[in-house]
């Protein structure tokens, strides 16, 4: 056999997802992702490692930004191919794109104006990653597939999608690769979802595979249990409304938004919090709410059966979108408790970071994260203690309580990825773990070297793996 795999991304950290495969003449990359970690960001602003113009497709996992928001460069550098994902993911994918050039635009004319009024020179470039215009020429390129039907790519290689449970529309990829009478099996998790978790169908286990790349994200630790969550969050806004605060939340637009919709929802439904209004200040989230109520074939038993009942899980009277600008910065003056939901889900980018601004030296209101932390973003930086953060290029005392939910989480935990594994019928090859901290990575291939006796490393970035 011939096949190279290289790793372009989330490799020894959990952003950037990218995989370039090599076999019978052709070249995919399985994901383009955006590095969010601050200390890898100049990664984006570099030529991509491989011609883009010599790449056949690309083949998405999901639509979070750290598996498909470089795809705009991507073609930007020459890459006329498609782009190949599950309708949803098409979907989602364009809306976090455009948003994402929409975002890079302003900060870069934000920070462009206050490096002018402060005098100084910056170190990075004061000028968009891409724009939009950039980002709308990716939109024709996407080219929806259905989960479970396989797709011949090139003579002798076909990929096949396969429910992730991480997101709507989230897949596991495999790619089978035939040369001669020899056949090869490499599996991409992506990111693996959990089982039981609101709204989305449960990963769908699969027999067999000789290589895979797997994430890791919480390769070390298991989740809070699901049934904690509503409690939790109960106590948090109650808590912060007897204080008078705020309930500041930074939330990814994908999924964590839709399923705090759904927990407030039933937390007002069943009068465990007070009537208290609740601002959705992300346009995208909302456009990826619209999204989800079209998927109904997406969802899982449960929230089909809330829907035929007449309940909307995802909407209650107490529920505002703020769609401009001007609605958002309103929110400074409102008084009492309010709870504000706002991207970005790590505080790296968006309105989120106007909302820390402005609430984060209250002690009285309370910063909640419902999501996971690169290290290096601002958000890992608050949760980690920090007592100052700087923001837009001025320092803040954190004088606010923060608080974190861990069974929020859309990944799987270290046992539900061991679950994962546990279903294949015959021992696979070699599995690569990416997708995590690097102490995490390797905590995760020492548990499956120890318990099942599996072959397994943790690749660096740029690491070429020839698969026989």
């Amino acid at each position: 056999m011939n096949i190279k795999l290289t790793f372009l991304g989330a490799s020894h950290n959990v952003t950037g997802s990218c995989y370039l495969i090599e076999a019978n003449g052709g070249r995919f990359l399985i994901d383009c992702g955006m590095f969010q970690e601050r200390s890898l960001s100049t990664r984006n602003w570099d030529p991509f490692p491989v011609p883009p113009a010599t790449i056949n497709a690309v083949f998405l996992t999901h639509g979070h930004l750290d598996h498909c928001g470089l795809l705009p460069k991507l073609v930007r550098e020459g890459f006329a191919g498609k782009i190949y994902c599950s309708s949803a993911t098409s979907e989602i994918a364009q809306v976090v794109i455009l948003d994402s050039a929409k975002i890079q635009e302003e900060d870069a004319a934000f920070k462009k104006k206050r490096h002018e009024k402060e005098g100084k020179k910056s170190k990075f470039p004061e000028i968009p990653l891409y724009t939009i215009k950039e980002a709308e020429a990716c939109l024709p390129r996407f080219s929806p597939l259905k989960t479970g039907q396989d797709f011949a790519i090139i003579e002798g290689v076909t990929v096949t999608f396969h429910e992730a449970g991480h997101i709507l529309g989230s897949t596991v990829i495999e790619v089978r690769v035939t040369q001669g009478i020899e056949e090869r099996i490499i599996i991409f998790s992506g990111d693996i979802g959990r089982w039981n978790a609101p709204i989305i169908r449960d990963p769908t286990l699969l027999s067999e595979a000789d290589y895979i790349v797997m994430e890791s994200t919480y390769g070390d630790k298991d989740h809070g249990p699901e049934d904690s969550v509503a409690t939790e969050l109960a106590d948090v806004i109650n808590s912060t409304k007897e204080a008078g605060g705020k309930v500041i939340i930074p939330v990814f637009a994908v999924e964590r938004t839709q399923e705090m919709l759904y927990h407030l929802s039933g937390l007002l439904n069943d009068d465990l919090i007070p009537d208290i209004p609740v601002y959705l200040d992300s346009p995208m989230a909302a456009r990826i709410t619209e999204i989800f109520k079209h998927h109904f074939e997406l969802f899982d038993d449960e929230t089909k059966l809330l829907i035929q009942q007449g309940v909307k899980p995802c909407d209650f009277p107490e529920l505002v979108t703020c769609r401009s600008v001007e609605e958002s910065k309103a929110l400074n003056d409102v008084k009492g408790t309010i709870i504000i939901m706002a991207g970005s889900g790590m505080c790296n980018a968006g309105r989120i970071k106007h909302h820390l601004a402005q609430n984060i030296s209250k002690s009285d209101n309370t910063i909640l994260f419902v999501g996971y932390q690169a290290i290096g973003t601002l958000g890992r930086l608050i949760l980690d203690g920090a007592e100052q953060v700087r923001i837009f290029g001025q320092i803040h005392a954190v004088n606010a309580q923060v608080r974190r939910i861990t069974g929020f989480s859309a990944h799987a935990g270290k046992s539900e990825l061991l679950k994962w594994l546990s279903a294949l019928k015959r021992p696979p090859r070699h599995i690569f773990i990416t997708h995590g901290e690097p102490s995490i990575s390797q905590s995760f291939a020492t548990t499956v070297t120890a318990e099942k006796g599996w072959k397994t490393s943790v690749p660096v970035y740029k690491e070429e793996a020839v698969l026989d």
